[in-house]
């Protein structure tokens, strides 16, 4: 009778945990949505330009889903044979720690988190429950793991010695794909500026100090009282920067944006964003912002869906990155897809030089393509990573 009981139990158990996965796949569709399916096709000029470049994609969220990044997924924007196939040289791979409900980008509060509830259905370990940190720290270890089983066709760099074996490497073979590994919101130091180091020790290499809400880092664009950066903020970003940890000021508020630049002695970025002078609404960056984030030596990163753009295609990129150059000059724009971060995109990772056949039909030459499309964002991980 026991055994009985036990088989049963481990019957439903496996019923239980099918149908969590199969209802996580279903929260990871609806979430990921990507507008208009591939093969995508480009120019010939535009075509054989790209396969030349050297991409870097500043911002992406698809450690946050329960997926096997080195399986091609019918679905989502990023794994990595996408990557491969779309000849991205660099994906920045982001860890999310908590989503209010409702969130909104102009008045989001911090009281609720539905990320603890996608870490239950998907069957996180339960240390990564309650907190924050452990979250952190469980994404970082699950963009290690896909690394060790990628079979060389995934590459995590951490320091400027592995940027330079890495590019080595990609000279000699296109079918690698490099890693980095940041944080969207210093939510996760839960209150503790020695959890930088141990932050740097799982490998990460870029730390946003807020997401959608405000924190005791500082102000959020999106949220109450979106106020400058705190005393322990300005703590966190020494830490940062005597680490070799890249600053960046994604839905940063204008107050902690202010602040966090007046101090910065690196390039700061912000990895993902639109900018006002083509999309007018709280998540993007006005001209002072944009002017500010130049003057560090750092990089805007312009990002492909609706509300960062205000269009659904590669014209409506290409009309952000304009204006950008326009204001700031070609050497301060990146991109910064915000793939998989539960935004409707245009096209998946395989789709990009759709962006560049836009920006040659917007009048740029091959090098400042170049340069948009890679060579600038390397230019300043070359400069903050550490040795």
């Amino acid at each position: 009778m026991k055994r009985a009981l036990l088989a049963a139990a481990g019957v439903l158990g496996v019923f239980v945990l099918s149908l969590l996965l199969f209802a996580s796949a279903i929260v990871d569709r609806a979430a990921n949505r990507v507008l208009n399916a591939p093969p995508y096709t480009a120019g010939s000029e535009a075509e054989k330009l790209y396969r030349d470049l050297f991409v870097v994609d500043l911002h992406g969220d698809p450690l946050l889903w329960d997926r096997d990044l080195n399986e091609r997924l019918s679905h989502g924007a990023i794994d990595v044979p996408r990557l491969v196939e779309g000849n991205v040289g660099i994906q920045c791979f982001f860890i999310v720690s908590k989503s209010p409900y409702g969130q909104n980008i102009d008045l989001t509060e911090e009281d609720s988190d539905a990320i603890t509830a996608l870490a239950i259905l998907q069957g996180w370990p339960q240390r990564t429950w309650n907190s924050l940190f452990e979250r952190a720290l469980f994404q970082s270890e699950r963009l290690h793991r896909f690394a060790e089983q990628s079979g060389g066709r995934l590459v995590v760099i951490q320091s400027k010695g592995d940027l330079r074996r890495y590019r080595a490497e990609r000279a000699q073979n296109t079918d690698v794909v490099g890693g980095i590994l940041g944080v969207e919101g210093a939510q996760v130091l839960e209150g503790d500026v020695n959890n930088v180091g141990k932050l740097f020790d799982a490998g990460v290499r870029i730390i946003a100090p807020t997401h959608f809400f405000d924190n005791d880092i500082g102000g959020s664009a999106h949220g109450v009282e979106k106020g400058g950066l705190t005393e322990l903020g300005a703590q966190m970003i020494a830490e940062m920067e005597a680490r070799g940890i890249l600053l960046d000021l994604a839905h940063a508020s204008p107050a902690l944006m202010r602040d966090a630049l007046s101090i910065a002695t690196r390039p700061v970025v912000v990895s993902h964003t639109g900018v006002k002078g083509t999309c007018d609404n709280n998540r993007n960056l006005g001209d002072e912002q944009l002017q500010g984030i130049a003057a560090s030596g750092g990089v805007v990163g312009i990002g492909y869906w609706d509300t960062a753009v205000c269009g659904k295609d590669a014209a409506a990129i290409a009309r952000a990155i304009r204006y950008t150059v326009d204001r700031v000059g070609v050497d301060h724009v990146a991109l910064g897809s915000d793939f998989d971060g539960a935004v409707p995109v245009p096209f998946d990772t395989t789709g990009l030089a759709l962006i560049a056949e836009a920006l040659l039909e917007d009048g740029f030459t091959e090098n400042d393509i170049r340069d948009i499309m890679g060579e600038n964002a390397l230019r300043v991980l070359e400069q903050t990573l550490p040795e």
